[in-house]
């Protein structure tokens, strides 16, 4: 039995067209399946959970959606037995994808689950915030604070990105919310503690990503050296006097290449905590964690069994 959590809204309306094809292709091959469809945010969550809470056999999931949908999923799973997960990318981000090299076509996609020759057992991380009720939220890609997490919050909320999806550009929604935050960024002031050991202290930081893929946002390679198998986080930190340095630091990101830009730091941890000075957005896989001034990530090492 596969058990199918589907996000028919994701990326403007596209998830329902690809579940139509996915559907009429596992008819077709006569294979049980279970499909639940999301219809508001935090339904993901909680199908996952009803899924695996209690459960002691082994059970297969397969996310039809984007990033975020796959960040619910994770986030409500109970580990009480043998979970594998597949996905099938059907959102606008798909960095996910994007790391794991899964193929653009979702019937094929269905097939390699449905027929799989590769198993990775994946990391992922658990970001811990609140000052009063403490909160704690699981990521599969990333998770960051600063000008990254506001344009991920922008981009949930945006009505431009609905009608560029419309003209099949919706890649530059991102972009154009990226140029706007970059112009309202301002830094701040704080200190990171790596591992609880090594403690670094910053004035002019726009932001600090937590890596456990290299990609985030759309295809921005923050972290190019960033492993979901290593139980290490990848952090990026950017911390400049001067803005317009982020400008060749993020376009060498969305091409794919390395930046030499003295204002970028990346630290390699199990375990991070982040101090800002004023309060600021946070994000883990583009999903928004409201604004915060303490935050802490850590990295669970090889627990999540992934179809790839």
């Amino acid at each position: 039995m596969y058990y199918f959590i589907v996000n028919p809204n994701s990326r403007c309306g596209r998830g329902q067209t690809i579940w139509k094809k996915l559907e009429d292709t596992l008819n077709a091959s006569g294979v049980e399946y279970q499909a639940f469809l999301t219809e508001k945010p935090g339904d993901a969550r909680i199908f996952a959970s009803r899924l695996t809470s209690g459960c002691k056999e082994s059970i297969v999931i397969i996310a039809v959606g984007g990033d975020g949908t796959v960040n619910e999923i994770l986030d409500g799973l109970s580990f009480c037995g043998s979970i594998t997960l597949g996905y099938i990318p059907a959102g606008s981000g798909n960095d996910l994808a994007r790391s794991l090299k899964l193929p653009g076509n979702p019937v094929r996609c269905l097939k390699k689950i449905l027929h799989p020759k590769y198993y990775k057992l994946m990391d992922y991380g658990v970001l811990t915030y609140g000052d009063g009720e403490v909160a704690h939220r699981r990521f599969s890609v990333s998770a960051g604070i600063g000008m990254d997490a506001a344009v991920c919050h922008n981009i949930l909320f945006s009505k431009t990105k609905r009608l560029l999806y419309k003209f099949h550009v919706g890649r530059l929604a991102y972009l154009l919310v990226g140029l706007k935050q970059l112009m309202l960024a301002k830094p701040s002031k704080g200190y990171i503690l790596l591992d609880g050991v090594q403690k670094v202290e910053f004035n002019h930081a726009y932001f600090i990503s937590a890596h456990i893929h290299p990609y985030e946002g759309g295809g921005f390679k923050l972290a190019p050296d960033a492993s979901f198998e290593d139980g290490k986080l990848t952090v990026c930190m950017m911390n400049t006097r001067k803005k317009r340095k982020l400008i060749p630091f993020l376009a060498c990101s969305l091409l794919g290449k390395r930046s030499s830009n003295m204002g970028i730091r990346f630290y390699t941890c199990k375990e991070i905590m982040i101090h800002m000075e004023q309060p600021l957005a946070v994000h883990t896989d583009g999903e928004s964690c409201f604004c915060q001034k303490d935050v802490q990530i850590h990295c669970i090492s090889k627990k999540l069994r992934v179809i790839v």
